[in-house]
């Protein structure tokens, strides 16, 4: 085994608008094991911000504890990179973001370091509707502790070992439409033609992007019973929609059929395009997105796709009324106006 990565590239390779090929937007290489969903996830990061013409030093990715937190190592390796405390990584966002809010934020967690030691955590940063991309790598169990059941494995699903999950899963997109998230998307590791799209109308949404993304665990839990295995969740996937992103001011060139298709315009002038094809379902009702998760897991189903969004999203710097300048480039006059601004500001509070 080599863990050396190979620097021949194509000479042909295609470049994006800054000048990158897709290489400069890769990261380490990964350790996790092969096959892994979430090497297949890195791989639509990479994808989606080299489409996007992102520059990888105006990205901040920021991660708990666990194999999915191990994952901002291996993208976007010119980028900046904070590996937090377990479950802690909304907090450490929340600060980074509200100290410059010209970044794009990525938050990389897993279901234990989101919906075990996290969930306080994740429940304060959607309600304050944070302008970052949460994903989830959700693949139902403990790969670093050996396969224990998560929080997020299905009630009678089979691990490894052969024992039977007892207790209920925890639905964190659900659970985020219900905290009040203005953005809601489900995917799987194996649908990358999926995942992309949704990755980049994520990172142009304005507030909480929750992306919670089924990743098998090939080592622990892609047995025969697992709901989180490749095989079950390609069998019992149903998407709400096929997506296009346009980026803005490039030319359209996906069409439909008249009636069948809905053009959601970003607030940078991008557009998502969604061609509708699951049936009582409006991705701009909150009821309605519910209701429509609700109904696939009566059945068994996971539904993917852009679940809800809220066109008219309110970020948290919005709600603060923050400074439109990050704070690392205020000046000193404006950060210390002086005794006399101070006296004034006491006087208006008493």
């Amino acid at each position: 085994m080599t863990y050396i990565r190979s620097t021949f590239r194509h000479p042909a390779l295609p470049k994006n608008d800054l000048g990158y090929t897709v290489d400069y937007y890769e990261g380490s290489l990964s350790t996790l094991c092969a096959g892994c969903g979430h090497d297949s996830i890195n791989a639509a990061i990479v994808q989606a911000c080299w489409e996007l013409n992102i520059e990888p030093h105006k990205v901040a990715k920021l991660s708990g504890i666990g194999c999915s937190s191990k994952s901002p190592a291996y993208f976007l390796s010119n980028s900046h990179g904070f590996n937090s405390v377990h479950g802690r990584m909304p907090s450490v966002a929340t600060g980074a973001n509200l100290a410059n809010r010209d970044l794009t934020y990525f938050g990389v967690s897993g279901d234990g370091d989101t919906a075990s030691i996290g969930m306080g955590q994740f429940v304060h940063v959607v309600r304050r509707n944070l302008n970052m991309v949460y994903l989830v790598m959700n693949n139902g169990c403990y790969g670093l502790t050996k396969g224990q059941d998560s929080a997020t494995a299905d009630a009678g699903s089979k691990s490894k070992a052969g024992s039977v999950n007892l207790f209920e899963a925890i639905d964190l997109a659900s659970l985020a439409m219900e905290l009040g998230a203005t953005f809601v998307g489900q995917s799987f590791s194996g649908d990358k033609e999926q995942l992309t799209p949704l990755l980049k109308a994520a990172m142009k949404h304005k507030g909480f992007a929750m992306l919670n993304v089924i990743s098998p665990c090939v080592t622990f839990n892609n047995n025969t019973g697992s709901t989180k295995s490749y095989d079950y969740v390609r069998e019992h996937v149903e998407a709400t929609a096929t997506m296009d992103f346009v980026p803005m001011m490039r030319e359209i060139t996906a069409s439909y059929e008249a009636g069948s298709v809905n053009d959601l315009l970003m607030h940078d002038g991008s557009k998502i395009r969604l061609h509708k094809l699951a049936k009582d379902w409006d991705p701009f009702d909150r009821h309605s997105a519910i209701s429509a998760m609700h109904r696939a897991r009566s059945k068994g189903e996971i539904l993917t796709g852009l679940l809800y969004i809220d066109k008219d999203s309110t970020d948290l710097h919005e709600m603060l009324k923050t400074s439109d300048m990050p704070l690392n480039s205020l000046s000193k006059d404006v950060l210390c106006p002086g005794s006399e601004a101070l006296a004034k500001l006491n006087a208006s509070l008493r």
